[in-house]
Protein backbone atom coordinates (compact mmCIF):
# COMPACT_ATOMS: atom_id res chain seq x y z
CA UNK A 1 0.00 0.00 0.00
CA UNK A 2 1.35 3.41 -0.95
CA UNK A 3 -1.20 5.50 0.92
CA UNK A 4 -3.75 5.56 3.69
CA UNK A 5 -7.01 7.51 3.57
CA UNK A 6 -7.50 9.94 6.46
CA UNK A 7 -10.68 12.02 6.08
CA UNK A 8 -10.35 14.18 2.99
CA UNK A 9 -6.57 13.68 2.80
CA UNK A 10 -4.67 10.70 1.42
CA UNK A 11 -1.66 10.27 3.71
CA UNK A 12 1.29 8.99 1.69
CA UNK A 13 3.17 6.06 3.20
CA UNK A 14 5.38 5.32 0.20
CA UNK A 15 6.69 6.79 -3.02
CA UNK A 16 6.99 5.70 -6.64
CA UNK A 17 10.37 6.48 -8.22
CA UNK A 18 9.89 7.33 -11.90
CA UNK A 19 13.54 6.65 -12.75
CA UNK A 20 15.50 7.87 -15.76
CA UNK A 21 13.35 6.78 -18.70
CA UNK A 22 10.17 4.93 -19.74
CA UNK A 23 11.71 3.51 -22.94
CA UNK A 24 12.00 -0.31 -22.43
CA UNK A 25 14.99 -0.72 -24.77
CA UNK A 26 16.86 2.21 -23.29
CA UNK A 27 16.18 0.88 -19.79
CA UNK A 28 17.89 -2.41 -20.64
CA UNK A 29 20.90 -0.61 -22.12
CA UNK A 30 21.17 1.69 -19.10
CA UNK A 31 20.83 -1.28 -16.76
CA UNK A 32 23.83 -3.01 -18.36
CA UNK A 33 25.94 0.17 -18.47
CA UNK A 34 25.22 1.22 -14.89
CA UNK A 35 25.66 -2.34 -13.59
CA UNK A 36 29.14 -2.44 -15.17
CA UNK A 37 29.97 0.98 -13.71
CA UNK A 38 28.80 -0.14 -10.28
CA UNK A 39 30.86 -3.35 -10.39
CA UNK A 40 33.96 -1.36 -11.39
CA UNK A 41 33.24 1.14 -8.60
CA UNK A 42 32.96 -1.52 -5.91
CA UNK A 43 35.91 -3.62 -7.09
CA UNK A 44 38.17 -0.63 -7.82
CA UNK A 45 37.57 1.14 -4.52
CA UNK A 46 37.75 -2.10 -2.51
CA UNK A 47 41.09 -2.91 -4.16
CA UNK A 48 42.33 0.59 -3.27
CA UNK A 49 41.33 0.14 0.39
CA UNK A 50 42.87 -3.35 0.63
CA UNK A 51 46.08 -2.34 -1.17
CA UNK A 52 46.61 0.66 1.14
CA UNK A 53 45.87 -1.55 4.13
CA UNK A 54 48.37 -4.31 3.25
CA UNK A 55 51.17 -2.17 1.72
CA UNK A 56 53.43 -0.71 4.41
CA UNK A 57 54.89 1.84 1.95
CA UNK A 58 51.40 3.35 1.59
CA UNK A 59 50.92 3.92 5.33
CA UNK A 60 51.03 7.69 4.99
CA UNK A 61 48.35 10.34 5.69
CA UNK A 62 47.70 10.92 1.99
CA UNK A 63 46.81 7.26 1.45
CA UNK A 64 44.88 7.05 4.71
CA UNK A 65 42.62 9.81 3.40
CA UNK A 66 42.50 8.10 0.01
CA UNK A 67 41.26 4.85 1.58
CA UNK A 68 38.47 6.76 3.33
CA UNK A 69 37.63 8.55 0.09
CA UNK A 70 37.28 5.12 -1.53
CA UNK A 71 35.02 4.02 1.34
CA UNK A 72 32.85 7.14 0.92
CA UNK A 73 32.62 6.47 -2.83
CA UNK A 74 31.44 2.91 -2.20
CA UNK A 75 28.83 4.15 0.26
CA UNK A 76 27.67 7.01 -1.97
CA UNK A 77 27.21 4.77 -4.99
CA UNK A 78 25.63 1.92 -3.01
CA UNK A 79 23.05 4.24 -1.47
CA UNK A 80 21.33 4.78 -4.82
CA UNK A 81 22.67 2.43 -7.52
CA UNK A 82 21.10 -0.92 -6.44
CA UNK A 83 17.66 0.69 -6.25
CA UNK A 84 18.22 2.40 -9.60
CA UNK A 85 19.07 -0.96 -11.18
CA UNK A 86 15.81 -2.40 -9.82
CA UNK A 87 13.99 0.57 -11.33
CA UNK A 88 15.16 -0.44 -14.81
CA UNK A 89 13.69 -3.95 -14.42
CA UNK A 90 10.25 -3.25 -12.91
CA UNK A 91 7.33 -1.21 -14.18
CA UNK A 92 6.64 0.37 -10.80
CA UNK A 93 9.48 0.92 -8.37
CA UNK A 94 8.08 1.75 -4.94
CA UNK A 95 9.93 2.73 -1.79
CA UNK A 96 8.52 3.23 1.69
CA UNK A 97 8.44 6.59 3.46
CA UNK A 98 11.11 5.49 5.95
CA UNK A 99 13.12 3.78 3.20
CA UNK A 100 13.11 7.02 1.23
CA UNK A 101 14.40 8.98 4.23
CA UNK A 102 17.11 6.38 4.88
CA UNK A 103 18.23 6.44 1.24
CA UNK A 104 18.45 10.23 1.26
CA UNK A 105 20.25 10.25 4.61
CA UNK A 106 22.78 7.67 3.39
CA UNK A 107 23.51 9.60 0.20
CA UNK A 108 23.93 12.87 2.13
CA UNK A 109 26.12 11.24 4.79
CA UNK A 110 28.65 9.85 2.32
CA UNK A 111 28.51 12.91 0.06
CA UNK A 112 29.19 15.23 3.00
CA UNK A 113 31.99 13.01 4.29
CA UNK A 114 33.56 13.14 0.83
CA UNK A 115 33.51 16.96 0.91
CA UNK A 116 35.45 16.97 4.18
CA UNK A 117 37.85 14.24 3.07
CA UNK A 118 38.70 16.10 -0.15
CA UNK A 119 39.36 19.21 1.97
CA UNK A 120 41.56 17.19 4.35
CA UNK A 121 43.51 15.82 1.38
CA UNK A 122 44.08 19.38 0.11
CA UNK A 123 45.36 20.39 3.55
CA UNK A 124 47.64 17.33 3.55
CA UNK A 125 49.16 18.35 0.19
CA UNK A 126 49.55 21.92 1.47
CA UNK A 127 51.55 20.77 4.50
CA UNK A 128 53.63 18.30 2.43
CA UNK A 129 54.66 20.91 -0.14
CA UNK A 130 54.75 24.13 1.90
CA UNK A 131 56.07 22.78 5.23
CA UNK A 132 57.83 19.47 4.42
CA UNK A 133 60.10 19.59 7.50
CA UNK A 134 57.07 19.85 9.80
CA UNK A 135 54.97 17.30 7.92
CA UNK A 136 55.30 14.46 10.43
CA UNK A 137 54.25 16.81 13.24
CA UNK A 138 51.44 18.68 11.51
CA UNK A 139 49.99 15.51 9.95
CA UNK A 140 50.46 13.08 12.83
CA UNK A 141 48.20 10.06 13.27
CA UNK A 142 46.22 11.90 15.94
CA UNK A 143 45.55 14.88 13.67
CA UNK A 144 44.53 12.61 10.77
CA UNK A 145 42.07 10.78 13.03
CA UNK A 146 40.65 14.13 14.17
CA UNK A 147 40.18 15.29 10.57
CA UNK A 148 38.43 12.03 9.66
CA UNK A 149 36.26 12.30 12.77
CA UNK A 150 35.17 15.76 11.65
CA UNK A 151 34.31 14.30 8.22
CA UNK A 152 32.07 11.55 9.59
CA UNK A 153 30.50 13.61 12.38
CA UNK A 154 29.79 16.38 9.86
CA UNK A 155 28.29 13.81 7.52
CA UNK A 156 26.09 12.41 10.28
CA UNK A 157 24.84 15.84 11.40
CA UNK A 158 24.08 16.97 7.84
CA UNK A 159 22.34 13.69 7.01
CA UNK A 160 20.31 13.96 10.22
CA UNK A 161 19.07 17.41 9.20
CA UNK A 162 17.82 15.98 5.88
CA UNK A 163 16.15 12.96 7.49
CA UNK A 164 14.42 15.07 10.16
CA UNK A 165 13.27 17.48 7.45
CA UNK A 166 11.74 14.67 5.40
CA UNK A 167 9.84 13.40 8.44
CA UNK A 168 8.65 16.95 9.16
CA UNK A 169 7.03 17.23 5.73
CA UNK A 170 3.42 16.13 5.21
CA UNK A 171 2.58 14.19 2.05
CA UNK A 172 -1.11 13.82 1.30
CA UNK A 173 -1.37 13.91 -2.46
CA UNK A 174 0.85 12.75 -5.36
CA UNK A 175 3.58 10.26 -4.44
CA UNK A 176 5.41 9.98 -7.78
CA UNK A 177 9.00 11.20 -7.37
CA UNK A 178 10.41 12.39 -10.71
CA UNK A 179 13.90 11.06 -10.01
CA UNK A 180 15.81 7.79 -9.72
CA UNK A 181 16.29 8.20 -5.97
CA UNK A 182 14.72 10.11 -3.08
CA UNK A 183 16.38 13.46 -3.59
CA UNK A 184 15.32 16.25 -1.26
CA UNK A 185 14.08 18.83 -3.80
CA UNK A 186 11.54 16.52 -5.54
CA UNK A 187 10.23 15.45 -2.12
CA UNK A 188 9.70 19.07 -1.05
CA UNK A 189 7.75 19.68 -4.30
CA UNK A 190 5.43 16.78 -3.46
CA UNK A 191 4.79 17.97 0.08
CA UNK A 192 1.40 19.51 0.80
CA UNK A 193 2.63 21.21 3.98
CA UNK A 194 4.15 24.66 4.17
CA UNK A 195 7.92 24.94 4.04
CA UNK A 196 8.89 24.79 7.70
CA UNK A 197 12.16 25.81 9.33
CA UNK A 198 13.17 22.14 9.40
CA UNK A 199 12.82 22.00 5.61
CA UNK A 200 15.13 25.02 5.19
CA UNK A 201 17.87 23.84 7.58
CA UNK A 202 19.37 21.23 5.17
CA UNK A 203 19.96 23.88 2.51
CA UNK A 204 21.83 26.10 4.97
CA UNK A 205 23.86 23.24 6.47
CA UNK A 206 24.84 21.85 3.06
CA UNK A 207 25.69 25.30 1.75
CA UNK A 208 27.80 26.03 4.82
CA UNK A 209 29.71 22.75 4.43
CA UNK A 210 30.35 23.36 0.72
CA UNK A 211 31.58 26.92 1.36
CA UNK A 212 33.90 25.84 4.20
CA UNK A 213 35.42 22.89 2.33
CA UNK A 214 35.85 24.87 -0.90
CA UNK A 215 37.54 27.65 1.11
CA UNK A 216 40.00 25.14 2.61
CA UNK A 217 40.74 23.62 -0.81
CA UNK A 218 41.18 26.96 -2.60
CA UNK A 219 43.33 28.39 0.19
CA UNK A 220 45.51 25.27 0.32
CA UNK A 221 46.11 25.25 -3.42
CA UNK A 222 46.77 28.99 -3.53
CA UNK A 223 49.67 28.49 -1.10
CA UNK A 224 50.75 25.35 -2.97
CA UNK A 225 50.95 27.14 -6.33
CA UNK A 226 52.83 30.08 -4.80
CA UNK A 227 55.33 27.66 -3.26
CA UNK A 228 55.73 25.73 -6.52
CA UNK A 229 56.38 28.94 -8.47
CA UNK A 230 59.16 29.78 -6.03
CA UNK A 231 60.89 26.45 -6.70
CA UNK A 232 63.90 26.77 -8.94
CA UNK A 233 64.27 23.19 -10.18
CA UNK A 234 61.98 21.81 -12.86
CA UNK A 235 62.16 18.43 -11.14
CA UNK A 236 60.68 20.00 -8.01
CA UNK A 237 57.89 21.53 -10.09
CA UNK A 238 57.07 18.20 -11.70
CA UNK A 239 57.11 16.25 -8.43
CA UNK A 240 54.91 18.80 -6.66
CA UNK A 241 52.40 18.95 -9.50
CA UNK A 242 52.29 15.16 -9.85
CA UNK A 243 51.23 14.76 -6.22
CA UNK A 244 48.36 17.22 -6.71
CA UNK A 245 47.03 16.35 -10.17
CA UNK A 246 44.87 13.38 -9.14
CA UNK A 247 43.34 15.26 -6.23
CA UNK A 248 42.67 18.37 -8.32
CA UNK A 249 40.94 16.21 -10.95
CA UNK A 250 38.74 14.56 -8.30
CA UNK A 251 37.90 17.94 -6.74
CA UNK A 252 37.01 19.48 -10.11
CA UNK A 253 34.68 16.60 -11.02
CA UNK A 254 33.03 16.46 -7.60
CA UNK A 255 32.44 20.17 -6.99
CA UNK A 256 31.67 20.85 -10.64
CA UNK A 257 28.66 18.53 -10.54
CA UNK A 258 27.65 19.81 -7.08
CA UNK A 259 27.59 23.33 -8.49
CA UNK A 260 25.38 22.28 -11.40
CA UNK A 261 22.90 20.41 -9.19
CA UNK A 262 22.65 22.61 -6.11
CA UNK A 263 24.01 26.07 -6.96
CA UNK A 264 22.83 26.98 -10.47
CA UNK A 265 19.24 28.31 -10.75
CA UNK A 266 16.74 25.51 -11.38
CA UNK A 267 15.30 27.42 -14.33
CA UNK A 268 18.60 27.16 -16.21
CA UNK A 269 18.27 23.42 -16.82
CA UNK A 270 15.57 20.76 -17.14
CA UNK A 271 14.65 17.92 -14.79
CA UNK A 272 16.10 15.40 -17.27
CA UNK A 273 19.42 17.27 -17.29
CA UNK A 274 19.39 17.24 -13.50
CA UNK A 275 18.89 13.47 -13.55
CA UNK A 276 21.80 12.96 -15.93
CA UNK A 277 24.14 15.11 -13.83
CA UNK A 278 22.94 13.31 -10.68
CA UNK A 279 23.85 9.98 -12.29
CA UNK A 280 27.31 11.35 -13.01
CA UNK A 281 27.64 12.65 -9.43
CA UNK A 282 26.25 9.57 -7.63
CA UNK A 283 27.31 6.73 -9.94
CA UNK A 284 30.10 7.72 -12.35
CA UNK A 285 32.35 9.88 -10.12
CA UNK A 286 32.82 7.12 -7.48
CA UNK A 287 34.14 4.90 -10.28
CA UNK A 288 36.32 7.64 -11.80
CA UNK A 289 37.98 8.44 -8.46
CA UNK A 290 39.36 4.92 -8.12
CA UNK A 291 40.58 4.96 -11.74
CA UNK A 292 42.12 8.45 -11.40
CA UNK A 293 44.14 7.52 -8.34
CA UNK A 294 45.12 4.04 -9.50
CA UNK A 295 46.15 5.04 -13.03
CA UNK A 296 47.89 8.34 -12.20
CA UNK A 297 49.59 7.49 -8.90
CA UNK A 298 52.98 5.82 -9.31
CA UNK A 299 53.14 4.64 -5.69
CA UNK A 300 49.74 2.93 -5.99
CA UNK A 301 50.77 1.28 -9.26
CA UNK A 302 54.14 0.27 -7.78
CA UNK A 303 52.53 -1.26 -4.68
CA UNK A 304 50.07 -3.17 -6.87
CA UNK A 305 52.86 -4.54 -9.08
CA UNK A 306 54.84 -5.67 -6.03
CA UNK A 307 51.84 -7.42 -4.51
CA UNK A 308 50.92 -9.10 -7.79
CA UNK A 309 54.55 -10.10 -8.36
CA UNK A 310 54.74 -11.79 -4.97
CA UNK A 311 51.52 -13.70 -5.65
CA UNK A 312 52.68 -14.85 -9.07
CA UNK A 313 56.18 -15.94 -8.07
CA UNK A 314 55.42 -17.28 -4.57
Amino acid sequence: MDSLVDGNCTAVTGFILLGLTDDPKLRIILFMVILCIYLVTISGNLCTIILIRVSSQLHHPMYLFLSHLAFADIGSSSSVTPNMLVNFLVDRNTISYSGCAIQLGSAVFFGTAECFILAAMAHDRFVAICSPLLYSTKMSTQICVQLLSVAYVGGFLNASSFVLSVFSLVFCGPNRVNHFFCDFAPLVKLSCSGISILAVVPSFSSGFIIVITVFVIVTSYTYIFVTILKMRSSEGHHKAFSTCTSHLTAVTLFYGTLTFIYVLPKSSYSTDQNKVVSVFYMVVIPMLNSLIYSLRNNEIKGALRRKLGRKIFS
